[in-house]
């Protein structure tokens, strides 16, 4: 069972096993009502192979019961054997026939089979297609508040949860309804007393499973995966940031951490799994042929000496009804899967049911782009019910410099990114030369707007193909102009094969020499509209001069907006806003910022104080060495 199906009807980070009995009840309604919801997004979601799955297991059904008849031919074969007289003629044709039923059952179970991995295949390829044209058509802003682990699990890992339920699952169940109901007819037909003893095993078999679904045991399964979650997320944490990790000194903070997450799931673990087991090792045994066979032996004995039945009726119980029980498995490895994939079912839904980045069609094209920016009463929260920036208003002229400041969470990157369409904003309108970016194409608007990240991401591929991303069309000279004036085009000569070497195979990337690949990036784009995120935020002093004469070479004639966290690199910009809870609290260059008491004023005193602490460390730090 998939953990969100739990979790959901808990508090995050709930990590207590035990629940009191004002507890309970809620939780178990919670979760009947989340498994409602998961059943019907599976039934919707597989609506368009529904037929197709009901043809094979129309196949599966008939193969199921082709199943049962060799057995009851077998059964014939050793009455006839048994006769004073027997027939050997009989007996050969009873011999053919079973093979020849178990040939057509085993040809009918395949063909159900390989329809249904054909169905599912068609399925998984029409759907990956689907969530990718999905996920191409969602806000920029939905990718950043998740991790690469979420986003996988829902583009790929949920939509392989699914092959179980559309390739085998009902086949599963329909071999494990219609070969038992073939065989309990069969055996009343035969002693419908013995028949009833027969059923004994199997209903402890059903108290058991009930027991193992119970809401107590989806409770502690939840504990379980939950904790299998969070070390997953833990150690992808630990992978992503270990070289952070160690140079600040904390591998064993970090190990620590890491290790308190593997204790929960442990303890999560054990306390679902140890009563799980003790109640599986009982039903299997329920179900054991060899159990199910002395029960019924012994039942025959008794009903023998009663003459209540001939010896030879009990023939078709050992050869038939034995196998009985091992047919209702079908049932708790069948539901079991059917819980996972409409889990995955449902949290498909919920990502086709998020809403998309609304593209107009047929709009007038951009054409000669100013590059005038204008906020008017943008309000945005990432929920109603929190805001993130409230009645912003603010202008930007084209080729000016606007920097963005304030405390840590006032709003300045959630700003800046709406003019990208990170997100779409609650309240007001965002617009680049009198025109909303929500009525713009999304390829007019990536053209016009350009973003220079902390945080450069490459991809797999060569120098060029990274150039190229924002100019499929870029000539080879194209390409070098552009580094050369983001002081890179050195670096990229000094390489294997140049321009054509491969990221991560000929050529490794400093911070700052990444970052200047992506600013000759974002000069080959020709974007009208920057936005600088603290771009020398990770390069070394070196690099940093190089970066900042890069960054020249971008800014000019362009409207660059800069969120700026250093506030020395911002004081000859042309105009600076100061945000504090979502909105513009002052605004004005650096000198009347200062000159006025404000927030600017105190920020700027500690950003001083701060420089002033980084002199001293540093010079005392060279005294020490000369010493």
């Amino acid at each position: 069972m998939d953990s969100t199906m739990v979790s959901e009807a808990h508090e995050p980070g709930e990590w207590s096993l035990a629940s009191t009995s004002q507890t309970r009840a809620p939780d178990q309604v919670a979760l009947r009502a989340q498994a409602r919801r998961d059943k019907a997004a599976a039934k919707e979601l597989l609506a368009p192979v529904s037929s197709a799955i009901s043809a094979a297991s129309v196949l599966v059904a008939i193969s199921a019961i082709a199943s049962v008849v060799p057995f009851i031919l077998v059964v014939e074969i050793c009455r006839e054997l048994l006769k004073a007289d027997t027939d050997t003629g009989t007996v050969t044709a009873l011999v053919i026939a079973a093979f020849a039923v178990a040939v057509f059952r085993g040809l009918l179970q395949i063909i159900g089979l390989v329809a249904t991995h054909r169905i599912d295949a068609g399925f998984q390829l029409t759907l990956r297609r689907r969530l990718a044209a999905k996920a191409s058509r969602l806000p920029l802003g939905w990718f950043t508040e998740r991790t690469s682990g979420d986003v996988k699990r829902l583009l790929s890992d949920d939509v392989e949860a699914l092959h179980y339920l559309v390739a085998h699952v009902r086949l599963e169940y329909v071999n494990a309804t219609v070969s038992p109901l073939v065989i309990l007819v069969y055996l009343f037909v035969a002693d419908w007393r013995l028949a009833l003893v027969t059923l004994i095993p199997v209903i402890g078999y059903a108290v058991a499973l009930k027991a193992m679904t119970s809401p107590e045991f989806t409770r502690l399964l939840g504990g379980f995966t939950r904790g299998q979650r969070e070390v997953d997320s833990t150690a992808v944490e630990f992978v992503d940031g270990i070289a952070v990790i160690r140079a600040f000194g904390q591998t064993r903070k970090a190990s620590a951490a890491f290790s308190r997450a593997v204790d929960r799931y442990a303890d999560a673990l054990d306390a679902w799994k140890t009563p799980m087991t003790r109640l599986q090792a009982m039903a299997d045994m329920l179900l054991a042929p060899v159990f199910s066979m002395l029960v019924v032996t012994a039942a025959a004995v008794g009903m023998v000496a009663l003459n209540w039945m001939d010896p030879l009726d009990l023939v078709p119980f050992l050869l038939v009804g034995v196998g009985l029980g091992a047919s209702f498995l079908g049932f708790a490895y069948a539901g079991q899967a059917l819980r996972e994939g409409s889990a995955a079912a449902r949290r498909i839904g919920e990502l086709e049911a998020l809403p998309e980045l609304v593209e107009p069609i047929g709009g007038d094209p951009m054409g000669d782009v100013a590059g005038a920016v204008r906020f008017s009463g943008v309000t945005f929260g990432y929920t109603p019910e929190t805001p993130v920036l409230s009645g912003v208003d603010l202008e930007l002229a084209p080729g000016t410099v606007t920097a963005l400041v304030g405390p840590s969470g006032s709003g300045k990157t959630t700003l800046a990114r709406l003019l990208a369409r990170f997100h779409d904003v609650d309240a007001g309108t965002v617009s680049i030369d009198g025109r909303d970016i929500a009525s713009m194409s999304l390829a007019d608007l990536y053209s016009t707007v350009g973003f220079v990240f902390q945080d450069v991401h490459l991809i797999r591929g060569t120098v060029a193909d990274n150039l190229r991303l924002a100019r499929p069309d870029a000539s080879a000279a194209d390409l070098e102009d552009a580094a050369r004036l983001a002081q890179i085009h050195d670096r990229i000569t000094e390489l294997p094969r140049g321009y054509d070497s491969e990221i991560g195979v000929d050529a490794i990337f400093s911070g700052g020499q990444a970052q200047r690949l992506s600013i000759a990036r974002t000069l080959l784009s020709g974007s009208r509209v920057l936005v600088l995120d603290e771009a020398t935020a990770f390069a070394d002093p070196e690099s940093e001069a190089a970066v900042q004469d890069a960054l020249a070479s971008v800014i000019a004639d362009r409207t660059v907006l800069v969120i700026a966290h250093r506030l020395h690199t911002i004081t000859d910009v042309d105009q600076i806003l100061v945000l504090d809870a979502g909105r513009v609290v002052q605004r004005g260059t650096h000198d009347e910022l200062v000159e006025t008491d404000g927030l600017y004023r105190r920020l700027w005193a500690s950003n001083e104080n701060a420089m002033a602490a980084l002199a001293e460390s540093t010079t005392t730090d060279r005294v020490e060495a000369i010493r």
